[in-house]
């Protein structure tokens, strides 16, 4: 089971003449080209390369039912899911996210181009997710095609927003941001570049091959994440927390003295840097436990 305490999304379908399809604009800016390269590794893992769910004219499609017999034949243990995707059925894309979410072992997926509508719900069963530099993901509200009356179209409109909360949710939890600020993005189909989505909280980390400083990258913007989310869990309003953070670190600069203030200047100030540093640590630790 995923060791990242995650939302489960609703399964099925909220009725039989409902079905969640491809945005157009994501399909046009996938690039099908892109490809993992090969690894040691490739036994334990999954490429989700294409649209998501059957796809009825190619005869191709990635669907849970592949999703789950891949991870029943590898087993429990650690696997790695290399995303490039530009989306497609929602539902399916739930589907796929819960069996990540439930599979008993680790769980790395990695953005090598785009995961657009459903596949980012996908991307963010990760317990870790990695992004490429020039790697996109798309968030947005649940686009359908329905015909009827005014009132059908009431109708599918109201059975659609159990389904839009239920995504926001997840990306949410999984970010650490404000619900609002995820319904904000959803609304406005929001595209969301490699290093903004490590900023935003979506993913944890660049791919391997595009990360500088590697021990810098995977304890920065990560951790930070991780840190404003425990306190905020701990009570601390969000303004706080962040403030509390950038002190703690701009205290850890000085007390190395490679920060850009001189922590011999003014004596008094930093002994009470260094307290408030040190007493932060100590209820992090706790927190973090």
């Amino acid at each position: 089971m995923s060791i990242k305490n995650l939302p489960a999304a609703p399964a099925g379908r909220p009725c039989a003449a409902v079905a969640s399809y491809v945005a157009p604009r994501a399909l046009d800016r996938w690039d099908a080209g892109v490809r993992a390269a090969a690894d040691n590794e490739a036994e334990r893992s999954i490429s989700v390369y294409d649209v998501i769910g059957y796809d009825w004219w190619t005869g191709e499609g990635v669907t849970a039912k592949r999703v789950a017999g891949a991870l029943r034949a590898m087993g429990a243990g650690p696997v790695t899911v290399n995303v490039n995707s530009p989306g497609g059925d929602m539902f399916e894309g739930l589907a796929i996210y819960n069996l990540l979410r439930e599979h008993q072992g680790e769980v790395t997926i990695k953005v090598l181009g785009l995961a657009a509508s459903a596949a980012s719900i996908i991307a963010m069963a990760g317990d870790t997710v990695q992004v490429a530099r020039a790697g996109f993901l798309m968030v947005h509200n649940c686009w359908v095609m329905a015909q009827g009356n005014r009132h059908d179209l009431r109708e599918y409109a109201e059975m659609m927003e159990p389904f839009d909360a239920a995504m926001a949710d997840i990306y949410a939890a999984r970010s650490g941001q404000e619900l609002a600020e995820v319904q904000r993005q959803m609304d406005g189909e929001t595209w969301i570049g490699g290093s903004q989505a490590i900023e935003q909280g979506y993913a944890d980390e660049l791919l391997p091959s595009d990360q500088v400083g590697k021990t810098d990258a995977k304890a920065s913007a990560s951790a930070v994440r991780r840190i404003e989310s425990a306190l905020r869990a701990a009570g601390l309003p969000s303004n706080e927390a962040k403030r509390l953070i950038h002190d703690f670190k701009s205290g850890l600069r000085d007390a190395t003295g490679t920060g850009e203030r001189d922590a011999t200047v003014n004596g008094l100030r930093d002994a009470a840097a260094l307290s408030t540093t040190a007493n932060l640590a100590a209820s992090l630790t706790t927190i973090l436990k």
